[in-house]
């Protein structure tokens, strides 16, 4: 069985393919992997071993005809609950959700679902993805397979904890200021938060993207070939491409200007061992012909603030929808946050919300000297399982997400790709951001890391993860 998990989709496709593998086959060690690791990871909602049996036997019989329905026939793929999918509602982490059965499903599971993928699961997510952090009124407390004392980071976080204790090797996570990178940095897994609009989004917003959540670069882009073609339902959407996703080996990294960001301008301070591990990673690319140069940061306390108090409205406002006794179900550290929302006045609120632009204009700015920027993910290798987020302090909601929050105001592409570990044997992200739409980029150079980093430690199982 282990084997078996430790198969790339790639791998997994070509065995179909050649009839040494069948999709049943390979959703039995799936199922008995959930089985054994699920009850104390609680990675999952909605999930439905007995449809994906079925699923997966239709795909064994298409297989056996010659006949796959799609690229991705008979892969198993969860898709994080905020992502709506026929018949199942949308809790959005919370309670407080007053749920009606999706009649459709949103883009990037409509484009998974007509590849052949097997969709066996919707993942977890905090209180309106509005955490880093496995902590939900809703869903059951989610935890980092490599340690389940520890978080496995938000608001992706069963994507990110069924990545890393292998149900599967496709998962799909949002990202709005870091909920794919932040989780993946640190799960040990990859994380895309592609351009702006690359990935057809239902409901669209600033800064709000769709991506893959893989134990490799690879598996991430088979994923993008399915989830970039277009949808007519988000109009920020950008237009059809052809792209070859797969053309990810042999990055020349020779004559790059490759800039290293260490300080995020504001938030927490990069733990020492998370700055050793990045630099080394640094190193990789100065070895092989790059020229490495320090840049400054693009964020500012003020643009971090002003985000802060434009999110902390819109969520009030929204919340004031709902009736007092819904509302007394959210998450009190998420409620507490938002209320603060209610003395921000309209002129505050819109001068928060410019703080966007500000971020999208020093962003642009930093780009003009270098080629990529490399830099931590996280500021700090981890924090406990019941925490609601790095600071677990909900009036220093967003202390974590320094590093990551500006590439989504920018829409440009930003990957999290593991990079080393921890003395506590807990792994360690880095970020790789490109110019915008420069997602073959991104995947490129996030291959160069993963290949010059070597194998992956063995990833957990469930006898072996510390308690």
């Amino acid at each position: 069985m282990t084997s078996l998990l430790d198969l790339t989709a790639s791998e997994l496709l070509r065995r179909f393919r050649d009839r040494s593998l069948s999709p049943s086959e390979y959703w039995e060690a799936v199922e008995t992997r959930i089985a054994a690791f699920e009850p104390d990871v609680a990675a999952l909602w909605a999930y439905d071993p007995e449809d994906a049996r079925r699923e997966a036997r239709a795909s064994t019989e298409r297989w056996a005809r010659g006949a796959p329905l799609g690229a991705l026939d008979g892969v198993p793929v969860s898709v994080k609950e905020l992502i709506a999918t026929r018949g199942l509602g949308v809790p959005l982490g919370t309670a407080a959700t007053v749920m009606q059965p999706a009649e459709v499903d949103a883009p990037a599971a409509a484009r998974l679902r007509e590849d052949g993928a097997i969709l066996f699961a919707k993942t977890t997510c905090p209180d309106y993805g509005m955490l880093s952090s496995g902590l939900s009124s809703f869903h059951k407390l989610s935890r980092n397979p490599w340690n389940l004392a520890l978080n496995p980071g938000g608001s992706s976080s069963g994507a990110s904890a069924a990545a890393a204790a292998s149900y599967g090797p496709f998962h799909v996570g949002t990202d709005i200021g870091g909920s794919i990178r932040l989780p993946a940095g640190w799960t040990g897994t990859f994380g895309l938060k592609p351009s702006h609009g690359r990935v057809p989004v239902d409901p669209f917003y600033v800064g709000r993207c769709i991506g893959p959540m893989t134990r490799t670069v690879e598996d991430a882009a088979l994923m993008m070939a399915s989830m970039s073609r277009p949808d007519w339902r988000d109009a920020t959407s950008l237009p059809p491409e052809a792209i070859d996703w797969t053309d990810i080996e042999g990055a020349d990294v020779r004559g790059l200007r490759v800039g290293l960001m260490m300080d995020a301008g504001c938030g927490l301070a990069v733990e020492p061992e998370v700055e050793a591990a990045v630099r080394q990673a640094a190193r990789w690319f100065e070895a092989a012909g790059a020229e490495v140069v320090d840049v400054k940061p693009v964020l500012t306390r003020a643009m971090l603030d002003g985000l802060d108090a434009f999110w902390r409205a819109r969520f009030w406002g929204q919340m004031l929808a709902l009736e007092e006794s819904r509302r007394a179900l959210i998450l009190p550290y998420i409620l507490d946050w938002a209320k603060a929302g209610a003395d921000v006045g309209g002129v505050e609120a819109v001068r928060g919300f410019d703080q966007t632009m500000a971020m999208r204009k020093a962003c642009v700015t930093l780009f003009q000297g270098v080629d990529i920027v490399l830099s931590p993910t996280n500021p700090i290798v981890s924090y406990p399982a019941e925490w609601a987020s790095p600071t677990n302090d909900p009036q220093r909601p967003f202390e974590h997400i320094a590093f990551t929050v500006p590439w989504n105001m920018s829409e440009q592409p930003a990957a999290s790709v593991n990079c080393g570990f921890a003395a506590n044997g807990m792994p360690i992200g880095l970020q790789i951001v490109g110019p915008r739409f420069a997602d073959m980029t991104v995947l490129r150079m996030s291959r160069f890391v993963e290949t010059r980093r070597g194998a992956m430690r063995p990833w957990p199982a469930p006898a072996t993860a510390a308690a």
